[in-house]
């Protein structure tokens, strides 16, 4: 029992950081991503931005990681973990999905939004 709440917490901390809740980025990622470049700006100050924009993919990571732990323990609690191949599993689709929207932006089948664009 006590596995499953963990897996409950798991999965809302990262539903909370994962890219599924794009509303509140404003409330997680972006202060993290922002303490991230920060924080790396100390050491390497041209390093702001990009260590900002690793620093928001690796929290919307994190979220997806959490939320596959997280359901691990909910749905098979009952089976030995393997952390080594559920970290590979969930870095792997986390990427495919960076990737899958990157493809989606080149291909203009989304669009940036306009504040956001360079001109």
């Amino acid at each position: 029992m006590l596995k499953r709440l963990k897996g409950l917490l798991f999965i809302g901390i990262g539903y909370m950081l994962s890219p599924l809740s794009w509303w509140n980025d404003l409330f997680f990622n972006l202060p993290i991503a922002y303490l991230f470049g920060y924080l790396v700006s100390w050491i390497f100050p041209d390093f702001f931005l990009p260590a900002t924009i690793a620093g928001y993919w690796l929290s919307n990571v994190l979220g997806i990681l959490m939320m596959q732990m997280g359901a691990t323990d909910i749905f098979f609690a009952h089976k030995p973990q393997n952390f080594k191949q559920d970290l590979l599993i969930g870095l792997g689709s986390s990427t495919a999905y960076t990737f899958l929207i990157l493809g989606l932006l080149y291909f203009h089948i989304l669009e940036i939004p306009a504040f956001l664009a360079v001109n």
